[in-house]
């Protein structure tokens, strides 16, 4: 595997090292002494997937707190999705910084998601099918989100949207959560 870092400190784009003969080609796509060997945690606690029927569908900003902080390894197994990240580590250098990344069937990249960064995509054509490896199990009580067009990051989407949840386009904007806490955002009061 490449491992190439992002601008954002501690996330990596991950591009695939294809080994080809007449069958076509084989490739690892994961690896824990590898993952160890540029830093990253290899743990691996549970794997999704989603699959989204229209093009512009919105998925997203979400993370987790403490103490179910997760690491998150994204791959788009079908279609296309232009995939962003937020650093929330009010001790990094990269802080409120956000990176987008496309990651589709045909580049076959994974995009490595440090804890305490936000996360979302956007599907770039129908019927996107999307694999997330976490390193922490799903813990509803310390799930948080940001607007997916918070003014604070300023993050432009290539396509209007065309499908948002909810519950995607009410999280509390990221200056409320943090004036509302005088702590990292997402923690509760």
């Amino acid at each position: 595997m490449l491992f190439t870092e992002t601008a954002l400190k501690g996330a990596f784009v991950i591009d695939i090292e294809q080994r080809q003969d007449t069958r076509g080609f084989f490739a690892r796509t994961f690896c824990a002494q590898e993952f160890l060997a540029h830093g990253l945690k290899p743990t691996i606690a549970q794997c999704n997937v989603a699959f989204n029927h229209k093009k512009g569908t919105l998925r997203g900003m979400h993370y987790q707190i403490t103490p179910a902080t997760e690491v998150k390894l994204v791959r788009c197994t079908h279609g296309a999705i232009y995939d962003v990240i937020i650093d929330l580590r009010p001790e990094s250098p990269t802080y409120k910084l956000h990176v987008g990344v496309e990651l589709s069937s045909e580049n076959r990249r994974a995009l490595y998601v440090p804890e305490m960064f936000a996360h979302g995509y956007q599907t770039l054509t129908d019927a996107t099918e999307v694999v997330y490896q976490m390193s922490e199990f799903y813990a509803p009580d310390y799930q948080c989100g940001l607007p997916y067009n918070d003014p604070a990051f300023g993050i432009q989407w290539p396509l209007p949207i065309s499908e948002i949840s909810d519950k995607d386009t009410s999280w509390p904007l990221f200056e409320s959560v943090l004036d509302s806490t005088h702590a990292q955002p997402g923690v509760r009061v």
